[in-house]
């Protein structure tokens, strides 16, 4: 095999050939059993070009279709979902359009509390293969039924998303995701395998053994939480082993800033990505960046229809910060139409001129319920990560305390220095009171005062009603 050429098996496809540079084709793909896939490593890969790479006029009869089918399952199924849609006057698919999606009703975490455990299930009970699911706010668990097709979905839109990121079929994926309930680490695993790739399937924790796994296989490719990445770093670090076999990283569950990517790719030495998805629609693998994507993450949209509305639930134009809204075209366990996500983003068309032709997302900007109110101004978290982690004297650990405990809420925040640094707190509350309009109380604590987080996501905010102190030092 060529240097730098990559070879992947594919059961089905488009037949054709992109010319590449050096005098090589870049892509070849055929539709025989056994056929080949190949491309140049220092491209990203897709797996899928005649989808991924679809005329946006072809795409959306094909999603206007799938939105159709998707409208008759549901009113076949009966059930919450049915009665709102006959409630707006829907008798059958042919009733709506792409056009007036937005007149449709929408579907909230709420909804599959009130119906737990089997939540919107528009299957019966033997079809299902698994489930997944979380906690919830709360505690109050949100559980998804999976049918065997919605497993081959999951499995198609995570295998272009490591590929994306630059996964090939040679390629061995540290995974570091969770496995169980939380769809991260199965996801992954999926799409590993459907691309060819060999998973070690490592889960979160037992961090001493990620790093002697690191340096015995050699993994290219490290998927887990940032926060994890960040952990996993330093603890490479501590124990002499460099991971220098690591090429590229897809890290997400968690918002993260720009900042927190430099400080992950300083740490490992790697390209991290962004990987977005949740359990109501199908888990990780909904959007993904990459190479090409131009700093967003291309949205699987043949599968998952996004939409971006205000707090009222209308439309919000591409590049204003809105909630993220899918429908699931495809999914049959539990198609949810228009589930309001609770995450905040933009939307935007693909990258002109790019081999991908799918409508874009920024990265997660906050939650609709982790924004903090703080005197009457909207804050979210990840704008005082992006001012933290953006002055090069602060370690990737920092935590953020909303004190209640007095009529006047204060914003306070934990951050370790990593040099010695005068003066660091009150630079940074200077920043972040240009940043956020309202001051905060920086403490810069001794290394090692924040918590780690070995497994799941990293706590990042704390709301302090009442007491002692979420840290030592407040």
């Amino acid at each position: 095999m060529l240097p730098g050429v990559l070879r992947i098996r594919y059961t089905t496809g488009w037949v054709g050939v992109k010319s590449g540079g050096r005098g090589l084709p870049s892509l070849v793909i055929g539709v025989l059993d056994q056929v080949t896939v190949t491309t140049h490593c220092d491209e990203a890969l897709m797996v899928s070009p005649e989808v991924e790479g679809m005329a946006p006029e072809r795409r959306r009869g094909v999603q206007e279709g799938r939105l159709r089918g998707l409208v008759d399952r549901l009113l076949a199924a009966g059930g919450l979902q049915a009665a709102r849609l006959r409630d707006c006057g829907v008798r059958s698919g042919l009733d709506v359009s792409l056009e007036d999606i937005h007149r449709l009703p929408m579907v909230r975490k709420f909804d599959l509390w009130e119906h737990y455990p089997h939540g919107l299930r528009a299957v019966d009970a033997e079809e299902v293969v698994c489930v997944h699911g979380s906690s919830g706010t709360g505690g109050r668990p949100t559980l998804v039924p999976y049918t065997a097709r919605d497993l081959e979905i999951w499995a198609e839109v995570m295998a272009r998303a490591l590929a994306a990121a630059g996964a090939t079929a040679r390629s061995v994926v540290h995974n570091a995701y969770g496995y169980g309930l939380f769809t991260g680490g199965l996801g992954v695993h999926h799409g590993a395998i459907r691309l060819g790739a060999t998973v070690v399937p490592l889960s979160g924790g037992m961090t001493e053994r990620q790093v002697a796994l690191i340096r015995d296989l050699r993994p290219d490719v490290l998927t887990c939480t940032p926060s994890y990445a960040v952990h996993l770093g330093e603890a490479c670090a501590a124990a002499g082993v460099e991971p220098t076999s690591l090429k590229v990283g897809v890290h997400g569950a968690e918002p993260w800033t720009a900042e927190l990517k430099g400080q992950i790719e300083r740490l490992l030495g790697i390209r991290a990505y962004d990987i977005y998805g949740l359990s109501e629609i199908i888990g990780p693998g909904v959007a993904c960046e990459s190479a090409d994507s131009g700093g967003m993450l291309t949205i699987a949209e043949d599968h998952f229809y996004p939409e971006c509305v205000d707090a009222d639930g209308n439309p919000v134009p591409d590049g204003t910060p809105g909630e993220l809204v899918f429908t699931t075209l495809t999914k049959t366990g539990m198609p949810l139409l228009r589930y309001r996500t609770g995450d905040v983003a933009t939307l935007a068309d693909a990258v002109p001129g790019s081999p991908r032709t799918m409508r874009r997302m920024s990265k997660v900007l906050g939650r609709t319920d982790d924004m903090l109110i703080v005197r009457g101004v909207n804050v979210y978290p990840t704008e005082i990560e992006a001012v933290v982690l953006g002055d090069d004297r602060v370690g990737p650990h920092y935590l953020i305390i909303e004190d209640r405990r007095a009529a006047r809420t204060e914003l306070r925040v934990a951050v370790e220095a990593v040099v010695e640094a005068a003066g660091l707190g009150d630079d940074l509350a200077h920043a972040l009171h240009e940043r956020l309009g309202v001051g905060c109380d920086v403490r810069v604590l001794p290394p090692g005062s924040v918590p780690r987080t070995e497994a799941g996501k990293a706590r990042r905010v704390v709301r302090w009603t009442e007491g002692p102190a979420p840290l030592p030092g407040f």
